[in-house]
């Protein structure tokens, strides 16, 4: 594997600007508009939201991570994308390496909604 290189170095203040928790994957459905996005529904145990993921093309079925706890970086701004708002996003591994994408997910359970870091 051809490793990328490593981005440029960022401050520990915009590191620290990064809002990443866990959330739940209550629902995965399809985006109308779009043969690569899908709609997921978290649960960050106070309040959902809905996130629109680029994992349609990446799974063979992507409701496959339906129940299950991953990482999402929820404080960017709102984005329009195919005609649905999406209100944070999927942290995954893999895509951009061209590997099979899988989950950054906790080894074990967590609260939804407890913050990485």
């Amino acid at each position: 594997m051809k490793y990328a290189p490593i981005k440029d170095e960022i401050t520990f203040e915009d590191f620290a600007k990064i809002d990443i928790r866990v959330g739940l994957i209550v629902e995965v459905s399809e985006v109308a508009k779009s043969d690569k996005l899908m709609k997921l529904t978290v649960d960050f145990g106070d309040h959902k939201r809905s996130i629109l993921a680029g994992i349609k093309q990446e799974r063979e079925n992507p409701k496959e991570i339906e129940g299950k706890q991953a990482l999402f970086v929820v404080n960017l701004p709102e984005r329009k994308m195919a005609g649905e708002m999406s209100q944070g996003m999927l942290f995954d591994i893999g895509y951009e390496d061209k590997l099979q994408p899988c989950l950054a997910c906790p080894e074990t359970g967590i609260p939804n909604g407890a913050r990485a870091g």
